[in-house]
């Protein structure tokens, strides 16, 4: 089977084109495809498929398990969807298991999506890793994310483990975990541990969660535009003053890929 390897700002994805959703891809084998030492590598695995008319994104995490939306993935596929002639430019929508996402997708550019009300849970979490411990945000994409910010990012070190969240039973499906540092007005630089996945270069719902804790960190209030710099590229998220985050940022196919020998496995 031959699928397609992309990315947003270095987030990166394999993609499965099966409209008719009759391909069935197993964790073992999502895991097998994303390994980077003996698959294709990549953060993650999107299934396009239609149900009930409309595009879905049938998005795995790197170790196989189901998560709910990715910012970064969405645009990808989306771009696959234009480039690949299934939809015209413009405006339309993808389903995801967050609901419905509006996209305004250019033949080329950046291409922006609206990610839906992100949400403060209003409850303070703490977040430890390389010796340090940080005070932070629990924030609702759709997913869960806590958001620390540090004096300097170096503070954070390698990040081979997931960082240690608490409280833990906030989190009982693990947490997108952002560590953050201002760098200039309305801009910030990231860095992210991704449930499932570990750390990635970049992510969609994760710098829509930094945006708006950014906001309740500067205490300026909506709306607001931050400009977010993971290590893969520069994302602009603006948030209007019903909390609701639009992102906006490039997305990239790279080449197809031969999944086939790990369909067999």
């Amino acid at each position: 089977m031959i699928a397609t390897y992309g990315h947003g700002t270095e987030n990166d994805f394999v993609l499965v084109f099966d409209p008719e959703d009759i391909h069935s891809i197993t964790t073992a084998q999502t895991a097998a495809i994303c390994n980077r030492t003996t698959g294709i590598g990549a953060d993650g695995l999107i299934r396009i498929v239609k149900r009930d008319g409309k595009w879905f994104m049938d998005y795995r995490n790197a170790d196989g398990s189901l998560a709910e939306m990715c910012g970064n993935g969405i645009r990808v596929m989306a771009r696959y969807l234009v480039e690949r002639g299934h939809v015209p430019e413009g405006i339309f929508a993808i389903n995801t298991r967050d609901g419905l996402k509006h996209l305004r997708v250019p033949m080329t550019g950046d291409i922006s999506v609206n990610m839906g009300q992100v949400s403060d849970e209003g409850e303070a979490i703490t977040a430890a890793t390389n010796g340090h411990i940080w005070n932070g945000y629990n924030i609702s994409v759709g997913n869960p994310h806590a958001v620390v910010f540090v004096d300097d990012m170096s503070q954070v070190g390698p990040m081979n483990e997931a960082p240690v969240v608490r409280p833990r039973d906030s989190y009982p499906e693990g947490v997108n975990v952002e560590f953050v540092q201002i760098t200039g007005d309305h801009e910030v630089a990231m860095r992210v541990y991704e449930r499932g996945s570990g750390e990635t270069r970049s992510c969609g719902t994760g710098t829509c969660a930094v945006a708006l804790a950014a906001v309740l960190h500067s205490k300026e209030g909506l709306p607001a535009r931050w400009f977010i710099n993971p290590p893969g590229g520069r994302l602009e998220v603006s948030i209007d003053a019903h909390s609701n985050a639009t992102l906006i940022g490039p997305a990239v196919l790279v080449k197809d890929v031969d999944i086939t020998e790990f369909l067999l496995a």
